[in-house]
């Protein structure tokens, strides 16, 4: 008989929205040029969620921020562990990412891993002035030295504990749900 995963909703849409909105703040704190902002979300959640901070960077800041995708399935370094056939998505760029302020802009942190395959994939692209990290949730237990910028929700976990987030673009509502396996 296998055991039933616990599951603990840790945000819903509202305290979602409100992260995000501190996030939007944070970044416009740290702006020195807004010019040079450009938002680049991580294939898949962070995606919908660098939209949705630039709709709030536009509607509460005055601030049309360039947004665009990067998907980092062939430069993660585990890629042939998890998949036989990675799931290629579209990087969509339509900037040059030389000189700019980049966020890189993901659903939760972890190892670092993901970011770490971002930024080769970026790099492929050009030359940044500087990037910065946009995280949903951090759940720490980094394996890199890697760390989140500007961050929605700081949740501790355990190492055998997964964040999911769900995004209403995807999955028809917003929350972030913590799951553990009850111990043996």
């Amino acid at each position: 008989m296998g055991r039933e995963i616990q599951e603990r909703i840790v945000m819903e849409h509202s305290e979602m929205e409100g992260a995000l909105r501190d996030m939007a703040r944070q970044i416009v704190r740290d702006l020195d040029d807004p010019e040079r902002l450009v938002l680049v979300g991580i294939h898949t959640g962070g995606v919908y969620l660098a939209q949705r901070l630039g709709q709030i960077l536009e509607r509460e800041h005055d601030l049309k921020v360039p947004i665009g995708t990067l998907d980092i399935n062939l430069y993660r370094d585990d890629w042939s562990r998890l998949h036989t056939q990675p799931v290629v998505r579209s990087t969509r760029l339509p900037f040059s990412v030389d000189d700019k302020d980049v966020v890189l802009v993901d659903d939760v942190l972890f190892t670092g891993r993901t970011i770490r395959a971002a930024l080769d994939a970026l790099m492929d692209y050009g030359r940044p002035r500087r990037v910065r990290v946009a995280a949903l949730v951090d759940r720490g237990h980094r394996e890199l030295p890697i760390c989140a910028h500007f961050v929605g929700l700081e949740l501790e976990t355990l190492p055998d504990e997964q964040v999911n987030v769900y995004l209403k673009e995807k999955d028809g509502s917003d929350r972030v749900v913590l799951e553990c396996r009850p111990a043996a």
